[in-house]
């Protein structure tokens, strides 16, 4: 949850309104915004900062319904959300007039602004538009939560000789190099 500027693009509502609770939602944000790009050949939501992104989110998407504000956890975003101006939001068919219809329909269900409405990994995968390349033997879901079993209290010094390690392990050829020299 940085300031960085680039990835604020990218970021889901939930993130950018500081709610306490979020899931992985927030990928299938991201890969709508990165889709959107695909086809429109430039950022959806180009923000230059937390509000500004906001209000260009909301500006495409139209005005939420109070329903669609139940999520927010935080009562100063709601607040701030809800004083927007009304818009009817943008159809993203006349954003995207070439591309094909599936993948508009793909995009719209990646796009929602409540995360508990917005479709999930598996069902943006059986989407008519994608399930020609999807392959659920090939690739089957993950089970949540995932432990990675990583010891949290491992320095900064031990992180950089393991990484420097796995380096070797896929170009053994570094080391040789680097002792030659």
């Amino acid at each position: 949850m940085t300031e960085y500027v680039v990835t604020r693009w990218y970021r889901a509502p939930e993130l950018l309104l500081c709610c306490d609770n979020y899931g992985t939602s927030i990928d299938v944000w991201s890969v709508g915004c990165i889709f959107a790009e695909l086809l429109g050949r430039k950022p959806i939501f180009p923000g230059t900062e937390c509000l500004n992104q906001l209000k260009l989110i909301v500006n495409v998407l139209g005005t939420m319904s109070e329903a669609d504000l139940e999520f927010i956890d935080n009562p100063k975003a709601r607040r701030y959300i809800k004083s927007l101006p009304y818009t009817p939001g943008v159809p993203l068919v006349s954003m995207y007039p070439h591309a094909h219809p599936l993948a508009i329909d793909l995009l719209q269900k990646m796009l929602i602004f409540d995360p508990t409405k917005r479709i999930s990994v598996t069902e943006a995968l059986e989407h008519p538009y994608m399930s020609p390349l999807y392959d659920p033997s090939a690739n089957p879901p993950a089970q949540v939560p995932i432990d990675l079993d990583i010891d949290e209290n491992i320095s900064s010094e031990m992180i950089r000789e393991m990484m420097w390690q796995e380096m070797l392990h896929y170009h053994p050829e570094v080391a040789t190099a680097i002792s030659m020299s």
